[in-house]
């Protein structure tokens, strides 16, 4: 049954679904019977986490999508915004990040990271606001913990995720009286293949044991959404042991 039918429960929707943490995420809720909504850019790792969510008892439908085209955006979010049971969860967890120090980097690879990293969320929970109120909903930002503290050569993103941490703080205060609940989740340095690449960048071998599994994250990610209103989980941080 599609998210849009008459019927169907709220969904969770999930960007950047097709890798890392947001495909954890889609196995994890798809194991607790979520219905979802799955975006990326990449239609055949979506197609692929898509069927894994469904295998595990979820009901999933997935969105190919570049977050950073506003008509096909629009075009995506219009039917959701429009759903008469809302939407129970929104989980930003699309990213890109490109290491580089101020002097080196030129000012288009910060605006890419604004782009993805906050612009997009941004125009994602507006154009969602009203369906996520229908449905007493939840926002979660995955930020890092590059959105509490920022290091050489990663002015870029570091930028872009204390940005989203303003956002979220936000939000938060303009819409916990109208029933969303708002969250920001810090993980620190995640086995995903962001990492993989982001130690390619820094020349450093990569070891994924020795980093956060997201699938932890999205086990606490699954956990906070089921904390009962009016409590709401403001922030978490997870990091390697």
């Amino acid at each position: 049954m599609s998210v849009l039918s008459d019927g169907a429960d709220a969904p969770v929707v999930i960007t950047g679904a097709s890798s890392g943490i947001g495909r954890a995420l889609a196995v994890t809720l798809g194991g607790r019977g979520h219905t979802l909504v799955l975006a990326g850019r990449d239609r055949a790792r979506l197609e692929e986490a898509r069927q894994a969510a469904e295998r595990v008892g979820g009901s999933a439908e997935a969105v190919a999508v570049d977050v950073t085209d506003d008509a096909a955006v629009d075009a995506w979010l219009a039917p959701l915004s429009e759903l008469p049971v809302g939407v129970a969860a929104l989980i930003h967890s699309a990213g890109m990040v490109t290491l580089g120090s101020v002097a080196d980097t030129d000012a288009a690879v910060l605006d890419a990271h604004y782009a993805v990293n906050l612009r997009a969320p941004y125009r994602i929970t507006r154009a969602l606001l009203p369906a996520l109120e229908r449905a007493g909903g939840q926002v979660v930002f995955v930020n890092s913990g590059a959105g509490l503290h920022a290091n050489a050569a990663w002015s870029a993103y570091a930028a872009s995720k204390f940005g989203l941490r303003a956002l979220a703080d936000s939000l938060r205060q303009e819409v916990g009286d109208r029933g969303v609940r708002v969250t920001t989740v810090y993980p620190g340095r995640t086995a995903t293949p962001m990492q993989a690449d982001v130690h390619r960048q820094e020349g450093r071998r990569y070891d994924p044991d020795a980093f956060v599994r997201p699938e932890d994250v999205a086990g606490q990610i699954a956990a906070l959404l089921e904390v009962p209103p009016p409590s709401v989980v403001t922030e978490l941080v997870i990091r390697p042991g």
